[in-house]
């Protein structure tokens, strides 16, 4: 009996080669935890027909990712499914006229839709109807909701995210599993749903680290990332992060786990402060991602307003307050910040390590949680990954995020891979 749930992409195109599996073996076996488990779960917003693909008898997989099954999140353009944003409706379109990019590319791999995962409204805060996989009462986080939980339950081995505050990195701690963000710009948002250009970027989730690793060296073209068994030599940053609040009792267990971790591994830490000026980049982030929310989704307010929810209107009537020299001067301070950070990791760190949210998934689904650990670091553009490396005793995840600077992608995922077994 094949355990989906441990199956990596690798390993399934191994079989694939041998023989061992049909290139429909794990869609099929995927469709049959969706049957069962989404009918308590809601994280689907539309199922894709069964794909038409002829049975190979072994040889080498065409695609690297041949058969693989992928969600899709809902503010990403697909062909053959409609596209609602999040909005429940009120905004739907039955079919876009061309796949987004990513959508494209993960097709040209081999890789087949499973279907449209459920997003926050526009990818904001008002939440949708999507349960935590591990407490049905307690929110999965957003806005990538539906595509955390989805992974989270075995439903897909991948599926895409993207995040303009905290909407991969939170949802992966809230319901324990791999999440990425990638340097900010690094793969095309064509096809997605913009809420703030300066900060959307596009990312998955995984349960294994060893497929995320193999996505980003498919989907970016770039050499495959080697695993590291051990730290040693490598610079690890033990990071305050912008809150008025010190973290949560859980948090600090999770990042002593994880310090723990990697200290026996050989790395070496340092605390590290990246002064005052990093603490306003917090409103600094909230200022851009309202001013350019107001102008990105323009026509849809002028359109729809009547059916948005009070947290998205106030959003943009925020943005539409904003005077120019204001965003201008947070872009500034962004720049800056982003200098700081790089000679702070140039000269003394090689990742740095921090917390994913501020606890355990909140109870109750009136909220997708507070995004204040990631919004320092979407505003500076540089690559995190959520690591699922703690749990409560009452069975809840709590992950730990590392950070790399901009465009060290590789080198995080290397090092990440020394944590997850």
């Amino acid at each position: 009996m094949t355990d989906w749930n441990r199956m990596t992409l690798a390993r399934f195109q191994r079989g694939l080669t041998g023989g061992e599996f049909a290139p429909l073996d794990w869609w099929k076996a995927c469709r049959k935890r969706i049957d069962s488990l989404d009918a308590n779960l809601h994280a689907w917003e539309c199922l894709a027909p069964e794909p038409a693909i002829t049975h190979r008898d072994g040889g080498p997989p065409i695609r690297p990712l041949d058969g693989v099954p992928v969600g899709i999140k809902d503010i990403i353009d697909t062909v053959q499914l409609p596209t609602t944003w999040g909005t429940q409706g009120y905004h739907r379109v039955e079919a876009a006229d061309m796949d987004a990019a990513i959508v494209t590319q993960l097709s040209r791999l081999g890789a087949l839709a499973m279907g449209k995962t459920v997003s926050t409204e526009y990818a904001y805060f008002q939440p949708n109807r999507t349960c935590n996989p591990h407490d049905p009462s307690r929110t999965p986080g957003g806005s990538s909701s539906g595509s955390a939980a989805v992974v989270a339950t075995g439903m897909v081995p991948v599926a895409l995210g993207t995040q303009t505050v905290g909407s991969i990195i939170r949802p992966a701690s809230y319901c324990g599993v791999v999440g990425f963000k990638p340097t900010h710009g690094t793969l095309s948002v064509a096809g997605v749903k913009a809420l703030a250009p300066s900060l959307d970027t596009l990312g998955w989730f995984t349960r294994h680290l060893e497929d995320t690793c193999t996505l980003f060296s498919e989907l970016t073209g770039s050499e495959s990332i080697a695993p590291l068994e051990r730290l040693d030599g490598i610079r690890v940053g033990l990071c305050r992060v912008p809150s008025p609040q010190p973290p949560s009792p859980e948090v600090s267990a999770a990042l002593d786990d994880a310090a723990a971790r990697m200290a026996s591994l050989g790395a070496q830490l340092a605390h590290v402060d990246l002064g005052d000026a990093f603490d306003a980049l917090v409103t600094h982030q909230q200022t851009i991602l309202a001013y350019e929310a107001a102008r990105a989704l323009a026509s849809e307010h002028e359109r729809f307003a009547a059916s948005m929810s009070q947290a998205l209107l106030g959003l943009l009537d925020e943005g539409q307050a904003i005077p120019l020299t204001r965003y201008w001067q947070a872009r500034q301070a962004t720049e800056e910040a982003r200098r700081t950070l790089s000679l702070h990791l140039a000269e003394r760190f090689d990742v740095l390590l921090a917390p994913s949210a501020t606890g355990v998934a909140p109870q109750g689904h009136h909220s997708t949680g507070d995004p204040i650990y990631s919004r320092a670091w979407t505003l500076l553009g540089v690559p995190c990954v959520n690591l699922p490396l703690h749990w409560t005793e009452q069975g809840l995840p709590v992950g730990v995020q590392l950070i790399a600077d901009r465009y060290q992608d590789r080198r995080l995922l290397s090092v990440a891979s020394a944590l997850m077994p």
